[in-house]
């Protein structure tokens, strides 16, 4: 595993600053070869030859304008890794799987730094500040929590500073505040809810079997209780509980159950999993559970933060 990592890194590094390289143009002043030749009285001087500039870092991305180094994209896989390892979660890299799960995680990393920059980016925009008192605070009640040993035992284990850590955590609570900013105008205290009950099936032909026998009056919770496939409802009948817009794992059966007044049945309403039959047992306004709000809050936030990138300038210079 550390050999391939390092070949891996030692490659992807030296394919970065083969990208990041910069030809400079030709300096003002010096002939060329097809220049004709100049009088030696009137001839204008060389330039002075320039110091020689060090090179650029090498880049792993650059957001709006705003880059993060490959060095520090590097780190930060490192850190991914190690948790993964301690966890352990450890792959073998020189199997397929292996370098899949490798491959993965330098990407989820990639996404998450650059999440974390359009977030700042935004926050700022909208002038949400956190000052060196507010991370000092928040560093002082962690250490009064776990201790200084532990503190810096972690610090230690991250290989970062005290410093790095304060900027690190800056950027943590910017991000809170600004996910906090926009979930909260999108996600009230209270919202419609809808009680409803299911029947899933495997095909559309023993759906609209149970359909007939719905709309001839049989009992809607005996039959799931027969024939649902779904273990997670079938023996309380098919019952999904009261549940807001944006929560249940098939958006086929939520849109369904939205349209649908008490005592209504749906048409047959196919999904990924398969098809099913829906009735509405009640419709309420109510308050949100803490879990789905939660829920609704995560998902108002990525895709804030998916339009946000849609709209960003984003060159990326690694290829996880």
């Amino acid at each position: 595993m550390k050999s391939f990592k390092a070949l891996f890194l030692m490659l992807l590094l030296i394919l970065v600053s083969a990208c990041a390289t910069i030809t400079p143009a030709p300096a003002e002043g010096i002939p060329s070869a097809t220049d004709e030749p100049i009088e030696a009285a009137t001839a204008t001087p060389f330039p002075a030859t320039p110091e020689p500039t060090a090179p650029a870092e090498p880049l792993a991305v650059i957001i709006n304008g705003e880059p993060i180094t490959l060095a520090e994209y590097e780190r930060q896989v490192a850190l991914y890794e190690a948790d993964m390892m301690a966890a352990g979660q450890g792959q073998d890299a020189t199997t397929p799987e292996g370098q899949a799960a490798v491959t993965q995680g330098r990407q989820w990393v990639l996404d998450l730094m650059v999440g974390q920059i359009l977030t700042e980016q935004a926050a700022a925009d909208q002038g949400i500040i956190i000052t060196d008192d507010d991370v000092e605070a928040a560093i002082e009640s962690l250490r009064q929590d776990v201790g200084e040993q532990m503190l810096n035992d972690w610090l230690a284990q991250q290989g970062i500073t005290l410093d790095e850590m304060h900027e690190r955590l800056r950027s943590e609570m910017i991000s809170t505040q600004m996910v906090n900013h926009i979930a909260d105008a999108a996600v009230p205290a209270v919202q419609e809810h809808v009680a409803a009950r299911h029947i899933l099936v495997a095909t559309e032909a023993e759906a609209r079997r149970i359909l007939d026998q719905l709309q001839a009056g049989a009992d809607f919770a005996s039959l799931a209780r027969t024939y649902s496939q779904d273990i997670s409802t079938r023996d309380l009948g098919g019952d999904l509980g009261f549940f807001p817009k944006g929560v249940l794992t098939s958006q086929e059966v939520e849109a369904a159950a939205f349209v649908l007044q008490p005592g209504q049945l749906s048409d047959v309403v196919g999904s990924e999993l398969g098809y099913h039959i829906v009735q509405v047992v009640e419709r309420a306004n109510q308050e949100i559970s803490p879990e789905n709000v939660h829920l609704l809050r995560e998902q108002v936030a990525q895709t804030w933060l998916d339009e946000l990138r849609t709209s960003a300038h984003i060159q990326v210079f690694v290829t996880p």
